[in-house]
């Protein structure tokens, strides 16, 4: 019941004209819904696990997208206004990483027209492009491949879980590092979790309240970029496990190294299909060369998200 529940969560932060036609949606297809897509000018549409579907001003799921309902520049404006209590200035250093996080650990991609000054992305104005992505909470997700995760003592092997976008890999290490916090006796002990948050999804915190369950022996630096979150980490909190979403650039790699070298668990994702198409980009590339990684897990979409499509031992 967390998706429907999830959809009624994040109604009341849009346009009241956006919230009357959401509101008609049939149950089902909220159940279904992973993404709310609000595009000036555009069809108003969800996005499912089934597919994209546009949303009539009746509220009617159409798969024509001229008959879903065009949302206006209003709408748009008056949705953004209450995601960011009427201060959008408060918050226009999150628009111009491109999101906000809603109570309920709902995330909001924002785009809209960059001013870049030197070079750099300095402010993001005309936003007009809304991606509410509903929090899913999924307990137990790894219940089927923690074991394999762990050696014969219960110590969590630093894993890499390599997955296409939106495949589940935020979900699947959000309840790892819950089931490594709260321990499993006979299994696993407790261990302390440090995680490494620089998108605030996997902690989803709200005026410093983590919105998602990591379980009650982890840290959450929220909002930090993940080579200065990894440092603070292992200087701050001396965790057993440090768990960071999203692996990019060399420098991220290289953090990590760092950690490792320290003695910590390392739980990271990064995109891709393989291994091997892993290792051709420079960051990955320096991960197997200083073999960070004991565990690889593999997702995919075949079954849905988070198919886990093979567990490797390095």
């Amino acid at each position: 019941m967390r998706e429907k529940l999830g959809f009624h969560e994040v109604l009341k932060y849009t346009a009241s004209s956006l919230r009357d036609i959401l509101g008609k949606v049939p149950e089902s297809l909220k159940e279904e819904t992973l993404e709310i897509r609000i595009r000036q000018g555009r069809p108003l549409a969800l996005v499912t696990n089934s597919g994209v579907v546009f949303v009539s001003r009746a509220g009617k799921p159409e798969l024509d997208p001229l008959k879903g309902y065009r949302v206006s520049g209003q709408d748009c404006r008056l949705t953004l206004q209450l995601m960011t209590r009427s201060s959008v200035y408060m918050v226009e250093d999150k628009l111009v990483q491109g999101f906000l996080t809603l109570p309920g650990g709902h995330r909001v991609g924002v785009v809209g027209s960059g001013y870049v000054e030197q070079g750099r992305l300095q402010a993001v104005r005309d936003l007009g492009q809304l991606n509410i992505r509903l929090a899913r909470e999924v307990p137990e997700a790894a219940a089927p491949i923690l074991p394999s995760l762990v050696d014969g003592e219960g110590r969590f092997q630093s894993t890499l879980v390599i997955s296409p976008p939106g495949c589940g890999k935020t979900t699947l290490i959000r309840d790892i590092a819950r089931q490594l916090s709260w321990g499993k006796p006979g299994s696993w002990p407790r261990h302390t979790v440090a995680v490494v948050d620089e998108r605030s999804e996997i902690g989803a915190v709200w005026q410093g309240e983590p919105q998602t369950d990591c379980g009650p022996c982890t840290d959450v630096l929220d909002g930090y970029p993940k080579v200065e979150g990894i440092a603070v980490a292992i200087r701050a909190l001396a965790p057993d496990v440090l768990v960071t979403d999203e692996l990019g650039t060399v420098e991220d790699a290289s953090a990590v190294v760092e950690a490792a070298a320290a003695g910590i668990a390392v739980l990271a994702s990064i995109h891709g299909d393989s291994w091997e198409a892993v290792q051709k980009r420079p960051g990955g590339r320096l991960l197997a060369e200083n073999r960070i990684f004991r565990r690889l897990v593999i997702l995919s979409r075949r079954r849905g998200p988070g198919t886990v499509e093979k567990v490797q031992v390095l």
